[in-house]
């Protein structure tokens, strides 16, 4: 009942110069993820109110793109701006959420071992103990969109949680120095309007 959120929300997504372009000036969407490693399932990724982790991720997605791709020309890192409403939303952040993802693991579960097929699992990357490849929890909330659509049932325009990523930001700290808000869009009509992120005004007070 309460899974409808009627907000705007600004949001960033971390891109290279060349897709930054082509939405902003040439009006192209954003085309959706549709990795077996999305960890929010498949849709168009932004950072909930976090310019600043968009820009972080632009940077390191162009120097490893450069670094693979050494002779092709370079990637420069820019960030896309996105007012967006959530719609009907799978809020991970809400306590409600662990019940529809637990009914969503024992369909993928009990469907995969009639076919004698092993579970998706969520793994690292080397060097780095976050669980960045979450093919499991992507499989789990493909399966619950699925589910939604074999049953004629409202679906879910859109996906939202928190991932707490990188370490501590001081000794002994529960808090995270990369924590941050991600959404999932999967309604590409939640997306109202994009815009270039703009310089603040030193001048004035940040409002």
């Amino acid at each position: 009942m309460y899974s409808n959120l009627p907000n705007l929300v600004l949001a960033f997504h971390g891109c290279d110069e060349e897709t930054y372009k082509k939405v902003l000036y040439n009006h192209e969407p954003l085309l959706p993820s549709h990795n077996s490693y999305d960890w929010l399932g498949n849709g168009i990724y932004f950072w909930e109110n976090s310019l600043s982790r968009a820009e972080e991720w632009a940077i390191s997605y162009c120097q490893r793109y450069n670094k693979k791709h050494s002779y092709s020309e370079k990637k420069k890192p820019a960030v896309i701006g996105a007012v967006i409403t959530l719609g009907h939303c799978l809020d991970l952040a809400d306590y409600g959420s662990s019940e529809i993802l637990k009914n969503g693991y024992e369909i993928l579960s009990y469907e995969l071992s009639l076919i004698g097929q092993a579970m998706p699992i969520n793994k690292d990357i080397k060097g780095n103990s976050d669980l960045l490849l979450r093919e499991l929890d992507c499989a789990v909330i493909e399966r619950i969109h699925q589910y939604n659509r074999e049953l004629g049932r409202n679906g879910y325009d859109s996906v939202r949680g928190v991932f707490i990523e990188g370490n501590p930001v001081y000794n002994e700290s529960g808090i995270m120095e990369k924590t941050h808000v991600q959404l999932c869009i999967v309604n590409p009509n939640c997306i109202k309007g994009y815009f270039k992120p703009l310089e603040p005004d030193k001048n004035w007070k940040i409002v």
